[in-house]
């Protein structure tokens, strides 16, 4: 209740506008703009689209011939959001020291991330990125990675995916595929292995906090008012009560493994934490802080990529229209001009959207809907052999580009290929959604399928 009042004491005055002052068109060169009013800007079409943003704000992106669409939002604000690769390469490399995580961003996200690579800038940035990219390229690393997805394939969700076809129950996949990832992710980045992939599908304490944690920080930023979640901060109720308690379960945890690594009179140097602490670096903020982020990362992402893979296997779609980051956000820091001539203001929040871009005729041909997967490959005439070749990073950007690039990129191919091999080598999975229906999309700080992705399972005939 106290919430609901607090929504209603800030928005109704600003509402109340509308009917002195008549909306006018936004300025972007779209062929079906949203009204924008004095004051509220475009909150009207957010709040009535609240539902599928990524859906309304793709159909805008898609409506600009440039692919650069304008969005207002209340108090004078104006967020970029495009689908031009150009525009996406201008950002993250070209003018890549203009474009910021920003503090938009990092606010919404501190309470969670703290100062992990995720959620810093310039030189702070830069010293995270060398430390772990040196260890994310070492041989060692790669095997660990490799033991790990193999046990939790081979001895957890493969024993599960067997027990369902015998018995012919209905499973959630996509509950599964991000138990999954979790254990493997905190076997990766603590040594720790949090049994959430077992039987009896647990309630770790654990994961359940940074679920909490991920919803709450991803429900921030679609707040029309930033000011309410700060407000209901101050207060400490509701959503913001939760997330409070959440982050502190979870650097509890943290806090708790990193001591018991430090006492170990023999570290073995396999999982990230132990490398960190081994190479001289053993701050607890700025470790906790780091591998925090690597487990959002390596838990979202690739659980969301393997729950849409096997969701349109069944459909016979292509992957790129559900990437696991639908949407991502810089701040520029100066005045620039983007390459379709877009101005942009410092302070600015400039989003590239992936989603939309999957969704392109201008990328992909009137045919872009259609599961084609000759469009991904060449052929030598002169020796007639066929090989893939990928689009550039601006136009299919669902790893980052640029400097920004996902360290974790490799690492989450060789889980999602190792899982996909090792489930459809022995099960066929299909959709047990009623009337055959299709998954709907719904999208947090990565995409996800609404109230799950339910499958029955059944074993191939050897």
């Amino acid at each position: 209740m106290l919430e609901s009042l607090l929504i209603l004491f800030i928005l109704v005055p600003i509402l109340s506008i509308i009917i002195i002052f008549k909306p006018f068109q936004t300025k972007s060169n779209t062929k079906s703009s949203s009204k924008s009013y004095p004051i509220i800007g475009q909150s009207l079409s957010i709040y009535a689209n609240f539902h599928r943003l990524t859906q309304w704000t793709t159909d805008l992106v898609l409506s600009s011939p440039t692919l650069t669409y304008h969005i207002h939002r209340p108090f004078g604000q104006i967020r970029i959001i495009t689908g031009n690769p150009s525009v996406v390469k201008h950002i993250l490399k070209t003018n890549f020291a203009i474009y910021d995580k920003g503090d938009i961003f990092r606010t919404t996200l501190y309470d969670l991330l703290g100062d992990g690579i995720f959620n810093v800038d310039g030189d702070e940035w830069k010293f995270q990125r060398q430390l772990s990219s040196h260890e994310f390229n070492t041989k060692s690393l790669r095997h660990f990675v490799e033991d790990v997805v193999d046990t939790e394939l081979n001895e957890r969700l493969i024993p599960i995916l067997a027990t369902a076809a015998r018995n012919n129950t209905v499973l959630d996949m996509q509950d599964l595929l991000q138990r999954f990832a979790f254990d493997n992710i905190c076997r990766i980045a603590f040594g720790y292995d949090p049994e959430y992939l077992t039987p009896s599908l647990p309630k770790a304490k654990f994961a359940v906090a940074f679920e909490d944690a991920v919803r709450i920080s991803s429900e921030r930023f679609r707040m029309l008012a930033p000011m309410i979640w700060k407000l209901k901060r101050v207060l400490n109720i509701g959503s913001e009560k939760r997330i409070k308690e959440a982050v502190s379960e979870i650097r509890e945890f943290a806090t708790n493994i990193l001591n018991q690594k430090k006492q170990e009179t023999s570290i073995q140097t396999v999982d990230l934490l132990s490398r960190f602490i081994s190479s001289g670096h053993s701050d607890e903020k700025f470790v906790t802080d780091m591998v925090i982020s690597f487990i959002l990362a390596g838990r979202d992402t690739t659980s969301a990529a393997l729950t849409w893979f096997f969701g349109l296997l069944i459909k016979i779609r292509s992957m790129r229209l559900y990437p696991p980051v639908p949407v991502d956000s810089k701040m520029a820091n100066t005045d620039d001009v983007l390459p379709d001539g877009t101005t942009v203001k410092k302070g600015m929040m400039v989003s590239y959207h992936p989603y939309a871009m999957g969704r392109a005729e201008e990328l992909w041909g009137a045919d872009w809907m259609d599961f084609r997967p000759e469009r991904w490959l060449e052929k030598d005439e002169t020796t007639e052999k066929v090989r893939f070749v990928a689009r550039d990073p601006y136009t299919y950007p669902v790893f980052q580009a640029g400097p920004r690039i996902c360290l974790g990129k490799e690492m989450a191919f060789l889980q999602m290929k190792r899982v996909v091999a090792g489930v459809l080598g022995r099960f066929k999975v299909v959709s047990a959604m009623a009337d055959n229906g299709e998954p709907v999309f719904i999208s947090a700080l990565t995409s996800k399928m609404k109230g799950g992705f339910p499958v029955k399972i059944m074993e191939r005939k050897r």
